[in-house]
């Protein structure tokens, strides 16, 4: 099969290769899938660069953990009748090697749920991490009905589906975003408010729209570049959902003042949530694209060929929205 991979780390120029490897089996409670895309995510960029040292100590890793495609065989136990049905996959590469970057993949059955004939295989490679994440962090803490709910990055990859699932469960959503473009894209989605995150003093600036009315929960994707804006507007027992740090990796805690506020702080990984918690994601997810009720925002689509690229399309960010590679061309 058609696949890429590394066997060392380093950038994606250099780390990269293209080729053939063998097709893999599905053994015992598995199904083989014929994947059409390959979605790329920050944590397939940081893994390829070294971020997890004993990644390679039992060989090469194919990358990547989420796609969408086709059932085309099964392992034992798997039924059959699950043979031809589209799907899309999560988790591919967590705790394992060998991921979505190719032309198969072979997973267990409950990591390949079914993509209702609605969505595209473009929109199936990006459920796993970025639909899923908002899904927890939106959901994880309860009802959301009522509530002032902030997402900050509300134009990224979790952030413009963070600000649909609010929305669409009966949240008054608020949003950051660091630029015209980006603030009107948020506020399509149903973001009542956005202010730019770039300019000190936006919590603030929250509270002066919301007439001091302050924030229930947040959705955050920098927390200790933003957190100092956030207790600014967010209220006594609210809850912040944070699922990345990139620009500060290790942010100091102001614990005292969190304490005193009686804040809740959520770290969200979408590998490590409850297999209840992606049950859920996922019934929630097929409905709401069976609905069409879901907008995307896809930045890149790219041939196989382009697979560094696609990479470091990432590495560099700005590109908005996900980055999808055809697994088929």
């Amino acid at each position: 099969m058609k696949a890429a991979w590394f066997e060392r780390f380093g950038s994606a120029a250099e780390a990269l290769s293209l080729g053939d490897l063998p097709t893999p089996t599905p053994q015992a409670g598995e199904v083989l899938v014929r994947l059409a895309t390959t979605g790329v995510n920050p944590s397939d960029v940081k893994k390829r660069a070294g971020a997890f040292p004993n990644l390679l100590d039992d060989g090469l890793v194919i990358p990547h953990s989420d796609g969408a495609g086709v059932i085309e065989a099964v392992g034992e136990g798997v039924a059959t009748e699950r043979v031809g049905e589209r799907v899309f996959v999560y988790e591919a590469q967590y705790g394992r090697r060998f991921g979505t970057a190719a032309e198969y993949v072979a997973v267990p059955s409950v990591r390949a749920p079914m993509l209702p004939d609605s969505a595209s295989f473009a929109v199936g490679a990006c459920i796993g991490i970025p639909m899923m994440t908002a899904h927890r962090c939106v959901l994880a803490d309860g009802d959301v009905a009522g509530q002032l709910v902030l997402v900050t990055g509300g134009a990224g990859r979790v952030g413009y589906y963070a600000i649909q699932w609010a929305c669409r469960n009966g949240a008054k959503v608020l949003a950051t975003a660091s630029n015209d473009d980006d603030a009107a894209l948020c506020r399509a989605l149903g973001a009542e408010k956005v202010v730019n995150h770039q300019q000190e003093g936006w919590g603030q600036e929250l509270l002066e729209h919301t007439r001091g009315a302050r924030i229930d929960r947040v959705i955050d994707v920098e927390f200790g570049a933003n957190v100092s804006e956030i207790l600014s507007c967010i209220r006594t027992g609210g809850t912040i959902a944070t699922y990345s740090s990139t620009v500060i990796p290790e942010p100091a805690l102001p614990f005292r003042k969190m304490m005193f506020m009686d804040l809740t702080l959520r770290m969200v990984l979408v590998y490590a949530m409850p297999e209840t918690a992606k049950a859920s994601a996922v019934a929630h997810t097929q409905a709401a694209l069976s609905a069409e009720h879901l907008r995307h925002r896809i930045a890149k689509e790219l041939p196989f060929a382009s697979m560094p690229l696609s990479h470091e399309l990432i590495e560099e960010g700005g590109c908005g929205g996900c980055v999808v590679v055809c697994c088929d061309t």
